[in-house]
């Protein structure tokens, strides 16, 4: 996976191990701390926000290989599709990063290596 190189590797397969103690990659991405949260507080809710929570190893990890996967043409397409809707440099990082969440996690699902293939933007 374009992005990921022997020290993230390491630290994906140390957090992560095989995947299969996950069900889902939303799963993953809310034990990596990058799934949305909810703020809630009896009958008023707040709104999604960027949770402050999960392992900070594996979304350290997943944040810096999104910003080294830059130079991948899919991940820029996706990253450039993120700031012209509007979103900051790390929103676009963040969103990136769990993007490669459900990559890894089909990868480890699967037992398959990484394959290109070009972004679908909806």
């Amino acid at each position: 996976m374009p992005g990921i190189a022997v020290r993230t590797a390491a630290v994906l397969l140390v957090t992560v191990g095989d995947g299969t103690s996950f069900p889902t990659a939303a799963h993953l991405a809310s034990y990596a701390g990058l799934a949305p949260t909810t703020k809630s507080s009896g009958t008023s809710i707040h709104g999604e926000h960027a949770p402050r929570g999960g392992n900070r190893q594996l979304k350290r990890a997943m944040f810096l290989s999104a910003f080294a996967a830059l130079h991948d043409p899919a991940s820029h397409t996706y990253y450039d599709h993120c700031r012209t809707r509007g979103k900051t440099h790390t929103q676009a990082l963040l969103r990136l990063a769990r993007q490669r969440i459900n990559v890894l996690f089909a990868m480890l699902r699967d037992g398959t290596f990484y394959e290109p293939r070009t972004p679908r933007l909806t």
